[in-house]
Order: C-alpha cells, then structure tokens, then sequence
C-alpha cells in the first residue's frame, strides 16, 4: 500500500499533479496552505475539488510568512510588476517553498505517506528559485536527515512546459476538468481567468500551444 501527500492548491499544475497522485499511488491526501494569498478563492476551490474526488483535505495555516515578506502575491495594493532589485516578479514570495514542503514533510511523516507530490516546474517557473530542481532535491536530502525517514519529494511537471502540462492532464482523461474547475488566475476568476495577469497569460498560451499542436504531444 503507497501513500502521497499532494501540495494542493486548487491550480492547474497542482490539480494536475492530484490526478497524476491518484493514478500511481494507492492512497492520496492533500493539503492546501493558507497564507493570506491574493487569490485566497483558490482555498475554496481546492475544498471543492477534494470534495468532488472524495479526496481527504486538510487546510494548514501557514500566514505567518505573510508578516515576514513584502510581495504582490500577498499583498493586493501592490501591482504585479518586476522587481528592479533581483530580477524576480515581486510575486515570488521567499521561502514560501521552503516552508510548505517542510510541514509537507511533518505531514508525510505523521501519516506514514512514502511520497510528497508538488507542482513545481523548472521550465515555466517564473524565476523563482524555490521551484528548481536542485533546490527541491537539496531539501529532500534534508527532510531524508532531519526526519530520518525517506520521504520521497515528487515533481511530476519539473521538466514540462505548459502545453505538456495540459497534454498530462489530457493522457489522464481531464482536460475539461482541469480547464474548467481550477484556480489559476491571481484575480481569483475560475478556468481561462481574467486573460490579463502573468498566470493568466502563462496558462492560455499553453493550453492554446496543446490544442493547436495535439499530435506533437
């Protein structure tokens, strides 16, 4: 019997992930953290979406890290913009990954899962450099110490871009589910979202990529 903890957040990549979860492991959870996001909508979604899979879902209280950064994925008076200092969208909250792949970890650990499942993707990752894949594997070496059990850290979109992304969801029989019930947008709108923001943009130009060039996926 395999057990995972999915990283949820009701998205496209983590909601892809989920499914991709539920395919290879025998038994799935999933927990969804709360830190004061902009688009704090998607809590509710990922109920919905756990709720409809019969999924066991859990929120976590994670909003101290909102008292400890300043960025645009927490705070909604700020606009979406590049930050001039490092380069990095002003969306990229420090350690946010950090932080939610360690409770991640606590909870892998108190329910006896073998894996953690999260979306992160080296390929359309922003510039955050919480998502690359060298980090995710320098903190599974650590978790592996400091918990002295080996949990495994699964990144099934690492190495994918967008429209292989939606070609994933399609090979598991849910594109129109992922489209359609999935959070993605940072103005907090369900499936194609407000069009204009970066995940917006990010997302419809993949899903547009796929469905243009099927046979190529």
């Amino acid at each position: 019997m395999t057990k995972a903890i999915v990283v949820f957040s009701g998205g496209q990549d983590s909601t892809t992930c989920l499914f991709w979860a539920m395919k290879h492991y025998d038994e799935v959870e999933a927990i969804t953290f709360y830190y004061q996001q902009r688009h704090d909508d998607e809590v509710e979604v990922a109920k919905q979406i756990t709720k409809e899979l019969g999924v066991d879902h859990k929120v976590i209280d994670v909003s101290l890290i909102n008292d400890l950064t300043v960025n645009a994925l927490t705070r909604n008076t700020l606009d979406i913009e590049t930050d001039k200092e490092t380069g990095l969208p002003n969306t990229f909250v420090p350690g946010r990954n950090i932080l939610f792949l360690t409770v991640a970890g606590i909870v892998a650990y108190q329910r006896k899962a073998d894996a953690i499942i999260t979306g992160v993707c080296e390929t359309d990752f922003s510039g955050y450099p919480d998502c690359r894949n060298d980090f995710v594997t320098t903190l599974n070496d650590a978790l592996t110490i400091g918990l002295d059990k080996q949990i495994k850290i699964e990144t099934p979109l690492m190495w994918l871009n967008k429209a292989e992304t939606w070609a994933m969801a399609d090979k598991l029989g849910q594109l129109d589910y992922v489209r359609d019930n999935t959070l993605t947008c940072y103005n907090g709108i369900k499936g194609a979202g407000c069009g204009k923001c970066p995940a917006c943009k990010l997302r419809n130009r993949g899903l547009q990529e796929y469905l243009n060039n099927k046979e190529a996926y």
